[in-house]
Protein backbone atom coordinates (compact mmCIF):
# COMPACT_ATOMS: atom_id res chain seq x y z
CA UNK A 1 0.00 0.00 0.00
CA UNK A 2 1.10 3.21 -1.11
CA UNK A 3 0.81 6.36 0.88
CA UNK A 4 0.22 9.91 -0.57
CA UNK A 5 1.05 13.37 1.46
CA UNK A 6 1.02 16.48 0.23
CA UNK A 7 2.44 19.85 1.83
CA UNK A 8 0.67 22.74 1.91
CA UNK A 9 3.59 25.05 2.35
CA UNK A 10 7.20 24.99 0.94
CA UNK A 11 9.27 22.60 2.62
CA UNK A 12 13.22 23.02 3.70
CA UNK A 13 15.37 20.42 1.63
CA UNK A 14 17.28 19.55 5.33
CA UNK A 15 13.48 19.22 6.69
CA UNK A 16 13.13 16.98 3.71
CA UNK A 17 16.13 14.82 4.13
CA UNK A 18 15.57 14.05 7.39
CA UNK A 19 11.72 12.83 7.09
CA UNK A 20 12.75 10.81 3.77
CA UNK A 21 15.79 9.38 5.98
CA UNK A 22 12.76 8.41 9.03
CA UNK A 23 10.74 7.09 6.33
CA UNK A 24 12.92 5.00 4.23
CA UNK A 25 14.18 3.14 7.72
CA UNK A 26 10.66 2.43 8.90
CA UNK A 27 9.72 1.04 5.43
CA UNK A 28 12.70 -0.85 5.82
CA UNK A 29 11.59 -2.03 9.22
CA UNK A 30 8.11 -3.02 8.25
CA UNK A 31 6.31 0.16 10.24
CA UNK A 32 5.55 2.15 7.63
CA UNK A 33 3.82 2.37 4.57
CA UNK A 34 5.52 3.30 1.25
CA UNK A 35 5.11 7.09 0.22
CA UNK A 36 4.68 9.24 -2.17
CA UNK A 37 5.57 13.14 -1.07
CA UNK A 38 4.45 15.67 -3.04
CA UNK A 39 6.19 19.69 -2.14
CA UNK A 40 7.70 22.52 -3.39
CA UNK A 41 11.07 23.86 -2.00
CA UNK A 42 11.94 27.44 -1.92
CA UNK A 43 14.85 28.53 -4.55
CA UNK A 44 18.00 26.09 -3.90
CA UNK A 45 20.38 23.93 -5.95
CA UNK A 46 21.53 20.56 -5.22
CA UNK A 47 24.66 18.31 -6.20
CA UNK A 48 24.37 14.83 -6.55
CA UNK A 49 27.28 12.73 -6.43
CA UNK A 50 28.13 13.39 -9.83
CA UNK A 51 28.68 17.10 -9.89
CA UNK A 52 31.24 19.07 -11.01
CA UNK A 53 32.19 22.42 -9.04
CA UNK A 54 32.61 23.97 -12.51
CA UNK A 55 28.92 23.87 -13.32
CA UNK A 56 28.23 26.16 -10.31
CA UNK A 57 28.12 29.27 -11.94
CA UNK A 58 26.24 31.70 -8.96
CA UNK A 59 27.32 30.24 -5.65
CA UNK A 60 25.83 32.68 -3.88
CA UNK A 61 22.47 33.35 -5.81
CA UNK A 62 20.77 30.27 -3.59
CA UNK A 63 21.78 27.98 -0.83
CA UNK A 64 23.22 24.45 -2.43
CA UNK A 65 22.31 21.77 -0.48
CA UNK A 66 25.34 18.52 -0.92
CA UNK A 67 22.69 15.28 -1.66
CA UNK A 68 23.64 11.76 -1.30
CA UNK A 69 21.56 11.40 -4.57
CA UNK A 70 22.52 10.39 -7.80
CA UNK A 71 23.44 13.06 -10.51
CA UNK A 72 24.71 16.24 -10.67
CA UNK A 73 23.38 20.31 -10.17
CA UNK A 74 19.66 20.67 -10.08
CA UNK A 75 17.16 23.79 -9.01
CA UNK A 76 14.14 22.86 -6.76
CA UNK A 77 11.72 26.11 -6.31
CA UNK A 78 8.30 27.56 -6.65
CA UNK A 79 6.50 26.14 -8.98
CA UNK A 80 7.82 22.97 -9.44
CA UNK A 81 6.33 19.69 -8.29
CA UNK A 82 8.99 17.49 -6.14
CA UNK A 83 7.77 14.02 -5.82
CA UNK A 84 9.93 12.00 -3.60
CA UNK A 85 8.97 8.07 -4.54
CA UNK A 86 9.88 6.02 -1.18
CA UNK A 87 9.39 2.38 -2.07
CA UNK A 88 10.80 -0.89 -0.76
CA UNK A 89 12.79 -2.32 -3.94
CA UNK A 90 13.07 -5.36 -2.38
CA UNK A 91 9.57 -6.40 -3.03
CA UNK A 92 9.59 -4.22 -6.37
CA UNK A 93 12.68 -5.64 -8.04
CA UNK A 94 16.17 -5.07 -7.05
CA UNK A 95 17.28 -2.56 -10.43
CA UNK A 96 18.28 0.90 -10.29
CA UNK A 97 18.20 1.06 -13.72
CA UNK A 98 14.24 0.01 -13.91
CA UNK A 99 12.85 2.05 -10.87
CA UNK A 100 14.42 5.22 -12.59
CA UNK A 101 12.96 3.83 -16.21
CA UNK A 102 9.38 3.90 -14.20
CA UNK A 103 10.64 7.50 -12.66
CA UNK A 104 10.59 8.50 -15.94
CA UNK A 105 8.02 6.66 -17.58
CA UNK A 106 5.33 8.00 -14.53
CA UNK A 107 6.71 11.53 -15.71
CA UNK A 108 5.90 10.69 -19.60
CA UNK A 109 2.44 9.46 -18.41
CA UNK A 110 1.40 12.43 -16.47
CA UNK A 111 2.82 15.12 -19.54
CA UNK A 112 0.27 13.37 -21.86
CA UNK A 113 -2.39 14.48 -19.50
CA UNK A 114 -0.99 18.09 -20.65
CA UNK A 115 -0.22 17.23 -24.38
CA UNK A 116 2.86 17.35 -24.09
CA UNK A 117 5.03 14.41 -24.94
CA UNK A 118 7.82 13.46 -23.01
CA UNK A 119 10.91 11.60 -24.32
CA UNK A 120 14.07 10.02 -22.96
CA UNK A 121 17.31 9.98 -24.23
CA UNK A 122 19.76 7.47 -24.17
CA UNK A 123 22.58 9.08 -23.09
CA UNK A 124 21.08 11.47 -20.51
CA UNK A 125 18.85 10.91 -17.86
CA UNK A 126 15.53 12.95 -17.43
CA UNK A 127 12.46 13.45 -19.74
CA UNK A 128 12.92 15.73 -22.28
CA UNK A 129 10.74 17.60 -25.38
CA UNK A 130 11.18 19.20 -28.16
CA UNK A 131 10.53 23.24 -28.07
CA UNK A 132 10.86 24.61 -31.63
CA UNK A 133 13.93 23.94 -32.96
CA UNK A 134 15.48 23.15 -29.51
CA UNK A 135 15.08 20.55 -27.35
CA UNK A 136 14.50 20.93 -23.51
CA UNK A 137 14.20 19.14 -19.85
CA UNK A 138 10.88 19.10 -18.49
CA UNK A 139 11.49 16.65 -15.54
CA UNK A 140 14.64 15.84 -13.59
CA UNK A 141 15.29 12.44 -11.51
CA UNK A 142 17.78 11.86 -8.96
CA UNK A 143 17.71 8.52 -7.01
CA UNK A 144 19.22 7.06 -3.56
CA UNK A 145 18.31 3.91 -2.04
CA UNK A 146 19.44 2.83 0.83
CA UNK A 147 18.96 -1.32 2.14
CA UNK A 148 16.50 -0.85 -1.67
CA UNK A 149 14.28 1.59 -0.11
CA UNK A 150 13.69 4.15 -2.71
CA UNK A 151 14.01 7.92 -1.75
CA UNK A 152 14.58 11.41 -3.93
CA UNK A 153 12.82 11.07 -7.10
CA UNK A 154 11.41 13.73 -9.97
CA UNK A 155 11.37 17.13 -10.36
CA UNK A 156 8.39 18.68 -12.43
CA UNK A 157 8.56 22.17 -13.70
CA UNK A 158 4.60 23.26 -13.68
CA UNK A 159 5.82 27.07 -13.59
CA UNK A 160 8.79 27.68 -12.00
CA UNK A 161 10.89 30.53 -12.45
CA UNK A 162 13.58 29.06 -15.32
CA UNK A 163 15.82 32.64 -15.14
CA UNK A 164 16.91 30.59 -11.21
CA UNK A 165 18.27 28.16 -13.74
CA UNK A 166 21.33 30.41 -14.76
CA UNK A 167 23.31 29.55 -11.54
CA UNK A 168 23.98 25.93 -12.49
CA UNK A 169 24.71 23.88 -15.25
CA UNK A 170 21.73 22.08 -15.17
CA UNK A 171 22.66 18.36 -14.50
CA UNK A 172 25.77 18.95 -16.18
CA UNK A 173 24.36 19.56 -19.70
CA UNK A 174 25.46 22.37 -21.51
CA UNK A 175 24.11 22.04 -25.19
CA UNK A 176 20.07 22.05 -24.09
CA UNK A 177 18.17 23.96 -21.30
CA UNK A 178 15.23 23.60 -19.74
CA UNK A 179 11.18 24.46 -19.58
CA UNK A 180 8.55 23.92 -18.37
CA UNK A 181 4.40 23.87 -19.05
CA UNK A 182 4.18 27.36 -18.55
CA UNK A 183 6.98 27.75 -21.48
CA UNK A 184 4.97 25.33 -23.00
CA UNK A 185 1.74 27.62 -23.31
CA UNK A 186 0.19 25.37 -21.16
CA UNK A 187 -1.62 26.69 -18.27
CA UNK A 188 -1.30 23.86 -15.40
CA UNK A 189 -1.70 23.91 -12.18
CA UNK A 190 0.17 21.90 -9.42
CA UNK A 191 -2.94 20.56 -8.63
CA UNK A 192 -3.80 19.47 -11.93
CA UNK A 193 0.00 17.44 -11.90
CA UNK A 194 -0.98 16.48 -8.94
CA UNK A 195 -4.12 14.71 -10.04
CA UNK A 196 -2.31 13.32 -13.02
CA UNK A 197 1.07 11.92 -11.19
CA UNK A 198 -1.85 9.85 -9.24
CA UNK A 199 -3.62 8.51 -12.03
CA UNK A 200 -0.78 7.26 -13.65
CA UNK A 201 1.27 6.09 -11.03
CA UNK A 202 -0.16 2.45 -10.92
CA UNK A 203 0.51 2.04 -14.80
CA UNK A 204 4.00 3.29 -14.51
CA UNK A 205 5.00 0.74 -11.25
CA UNK A 206 2.74 -2.20 -11.96
CA UNK A 207 5.07 -3.97 -14.04
CA UNK A 208 7.51 -3.29 -11.75
CA UNK A 209 5.95 -5.00 -8.80
CA UNK A 210 6.51 -8.95 -8.02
Amino acid sequence: MVEWLKAAEPVAYEDAIEAMETRVAAIHAGTADELVWLLEHPPLYTAGTSSKSGDLIEPDRFPVYRTGRGGEFTYHGPGQRVAYVMLDLNRRGRDLHLHVHRLEEWAMLALKHFGVTGERRADRIGVWVKNGLSEDKIAAIGVRVRRWVSFHGIAINVAPDLSHYAGIVPCGIRSFGVTSLAQLGIAATLGDLDGALRETFTQAFASATH
